[in-house]
């Protein structure tokens, strides 16, 4: 039987954070942290956070929907993330670190507005600024930029930043945790 796989695209401040959390999810399969939708190819680290190459930090995700939907991959992402906040994720400001999704289909595009609006209200009293935008050119980062959380988690940025959302991400949504992170 053939697994059948799709990909999102998701920018919630650094992509550091958005990868710490969503690999701990049952069915996604793969995480690339990477540069989206911006003027130039193949940007450097270097060049994207001058915030004039007009990419977002994003993590490009495949996953399993038999296993996770993109529904409740949405509903983790702006439930671990502040997603009102334009071009900002707590101390990091700039295009590059705004909140955003990149979607293939039109059908991702709808399901991202309807969570969207199913999310807005009980969980945030601002307005959720979140850019849902037709997927683009898409560059993988560096490659120390990988996996950044568990090779690095105790690093101040890990501890102090990533933490609390992995721990939000545990507390909130258990049932969909890999068994190695329950």
């Amino acid at each position: 039987m053939e697994k059948h796989i799709s990909t999102i695209y998701l920018a919630g401040g650094c992509f550091w954070c958005v990868e710490a959390v969503l690999q701990r999810v049952q069915g996604v399969i793969e995480l690339e942290s990477g540069y989206m939708n911006g003027q130039i190819d193949n940007p450097t680290y270097k060049q994207i956070c001058t915030g004039l190459t007009g990419h977002a930090e994003a993590v490009k995700v495949i996953f399993d929907p038999s296993l996770v939907t993109l529904e409740q991959l949405l509903h983790i992402f702006f439930t671990t993330h502040d997603p009102t906040t334009l071009n900002q994720q707590g101390n990091d400001r700039g295009t590059q670190y705004r909140s955003a999704v990149f979607y293939d289909t039109e059908q991702q595009k709808e399901i991202a507005e309807r969570v969207i609006a199913e999310v807005a209200q009980p969980l945030y009293q601002d307005k959720i600024v979140t850019e849902v935008t037709k997927a683009d050119k898409f560059y993988r980062a560096e490659n120390y930029h990988q996996d950044y959380y568990d090779k690095h988690s105790y690093a101040p940025y890990c501890r102090f930043v990533i933490n609390p959302k992995v721990s939000k991400l545990r507390s909130t949504f258990q049932h969909l945790l890999k068994e190695e992170y329950v």
